[in-house]
């Protein structure tokens, strides 16, 4: 592929030519050149440009009419990518798209970016523009990324070992089951052959009775006969004898009516109890399998050493006092300065303003809505901003609450709005409002100063710092869970939820930041007081990097804290 070349002046000195074919310059030719390599970085005449084109390196090279390129062009254009495009593999990633901020081949823009206003040829877009690629910025980021991904995979590991270790005690808890039911059975299975040995036993010794006494007349009847056959003519012998025979005669005869009376023989049967049989048959297994989730250990944060960014900007009128603060995805954070009524955008990395917005009164607090959609409210006037982040920040709607609007937070497409004393409301975000908590089954005040609002991602917890109050955890309904109101906690001003669902509560007069877990239950402190410093008045977190910003009353500059977690 060509490089870069200079055109010889001394050729187009003439002033036929704005610009010469390479290929006939090189020949000693002076033709005009009508085409633009941007791979080759050369100009080409209809003949050589066809020519170009059957060269097999330089099939897929871009070719442009000169009036597509810009003055200048031909001397320092940038080399054009070649990394292949995902989507469409015989394409180059060639185009930028501005509105989008994405990159794509031509195809791409074709497709996905047709209505979009600014998208460019890349080299032509970093050769015409001031835009400064940091990559060490985004190499620290993709490796503060790949660490939290790394982290990950080792919970899912560990998630995996303690399912297959589950696994094994279901199993040997479904085994010890069945064995409680083969020792049941068992039991049933003996009782019974218990009772049928017993009555076998009732009935053999009848039948030994009957024997017993059947041999007895048995015995007397023969007894009788031999001493009547034996007798002499003894008349008076005789006589005895002929009577003790009708004596054994009647009491056989008696014996043998009873026996007939009574049946002798008495039959046994078993019949099986089917419920029991029937109750398996209604079952497909030993028990029932349920799913809970598990309840994620809480990880308490452990802060290091902090370095200071001053936030203040040129159009400043005060010093400034950051009521308010957000962490988005990218890592961008956005700051609520009250004094100076503005929002304030501030870059991920080096922390300095890369971007603010004049709010119409003094901001409160700020929340995220979505990647590029915050949410801020202005107290005194009691209305509520949307605004968008694509580019300069800018309002795209809000409404109107009837009363000063103080503590704010996002969930499930709505978002939860506090007076200053008694009430969190929770509207759509058009500015309907569907619902209020202000007071507990009993009919008692839930609250006294609100100051700042969190909700879980799922609307199931709604945090509140009250300033008299401390932190107090409703569920979705509106009814306490919990709440902590210590010597530890004074004069609670600002709460954030954390990514993994902590809470972060700051106390005013105690001037430190708690941990709490989701259920609001203490887990420590994380930033101690110091009497040298200001009340803190806003913190957020950034678990990705590792970094949580305080801020402070009247102070021009946010504090970084390094962050570890520990289980």
């Amino acid at each position: 592929m060509a490089t870069c070349k200079q055109i010889d002046t001394d050729i187009l000195s003439d002033g036929i030519f704005d610009v010469l074919c390479s290929m006939c310059k090189n020949k000693g030719k002076n033709t005009e050149g009508v085409k633009f390599c941007v791979d080759c970085k050369d100009y080409f005449c209809i003949t050589c440009v066809q020519v170009h084109g059957q060269v097999p390196l330089c099939a897929r090279h871009k070719v442009l009419n000169k009036s597509q390129v810009k003055s200048g062009t031909s001397k320092c254009l940038p080399r054009a990518p070649t990394e292949r495009c995902d989507r469409h593999s015989h394409k180059h990633i060639d185009m930028y798209c501005q509105n989008h901020d994405n990159v794509g081949c031509s195809t791409c823009m074709t497709v996905d970016h047709r209505l979009c206003k600014d998208t460019f040829y890349i080299p032509e877009f970093i050769q015409n523009n001031t835009y400064q690629i940091s990559s060490r910025e985004i190499q620290t980021k993709l490796k503060a990324l790949a660490t939290t991904l790394a982290e990950q995979a080792d919970r899912f590991k560990q998630d995996k070992q303690r399912l297959l270790k589950r696994k094994a005690e279901l199993l040997a808890d479904i085994r010890k089951f069945r064995q409680e039911i083969n020792d049941h059975l068992d039991k049933l299975e003996k009782s019974s052959i218990d009772e049928i040995e017993d009555k076998v036993k009732c009935l053999e010794d009848k039948i030994e009775d009957g024997l017993k006494q059947l041999q007895a007349n048995k015995f007397r009847i023969t007894s009788a006969h031999d001493k009547l056959a034996s007798t002499k003519a003894d008349p008076a012998e005789v006589f005895v004898n002929v009577k003790m025979a009708q004596d054994a005669a009647n009491v056989a005869d008696k014996y043998m009516e009873h026996v007939k009376m009574k049946s002798t023989v008495e039959d046994i049967n078993f019949e099986p109890d089917r419920a029991i049989l029937t109750q398996f048959e209604q079952k497909n297994t030993l028990g029932r399998l349920t799913e809970k989730p598990i309840k994620p250990a809480a990880n308490s944060f452990q802060s290091k050493e902090n370095q200071s960014y001053n936030v203040k900007v040129m159009s400043d009128e005060s010093s400034c006092i950051i009521k308010s603060a957000c962490c988005m995805e990218d890592g961008t954070i956005i700051l609520a300065d009250s004094t100076n009524r503005k929002l304030k955008r501030l870059h991920s990395f080096n922390y300095t303003v890369t971007d603010d917005y004049d709010l119409p009164g003094f901001p409160h607090q700020v929340c995220m809505i979505n990647n590029t959609q915050i949410a801020v409210n202005v107290p005194l006037q009691t209305e509520v901003h949307s605004i968008s982040l694509e580019r300069k920040m800018k309002t795209i709607k809000k409404f109107n609450t009837d009363f000063i609007c103080y503590g704010l937070a996002y969930a499930n497409n709505n978002l939860y709005i506090s007076d200053f004393d008694t009430s969190v409301y929770m509207y759509t975000l058009s500015g309907s409002k569907l619902n209020q908590f202000s007071k507990d089954l009993s009919g008692h005040e839930l609250f006294s100063h609100i100051y700042s609002l969190a909700v879980s991602k799922d609307a199931t917890r709604i945090y509140v710092a009250d300033f008299d109050n401390g932190l107090i955890v409703l569920n979705k309904n509106g009814q306490v869970i919990t709440s902590y109101n210590d010597e530890q906690l004074k004069g609670a001003s600002c709460c954030y939820l954390t990514e993994v669902g902590s809470v972060l509560v700051s106390g005013n007069y105690s001037n430190n930041v708690l941990q709490f877990t989701c259920d609001g239950e203490l887990i420590g402190e994380v930033i101690q007081a110091d009497c040298r410093k200001g009340e803190i008045r806003s913190v957020c977190c950034n678990q990705q990097m590792s970094k949580m910003y305080i801020s402070r009353c009247m102070d021009d500059n946010i504090e970084v804290y390094d962050i570890l977690s520990f289980k």
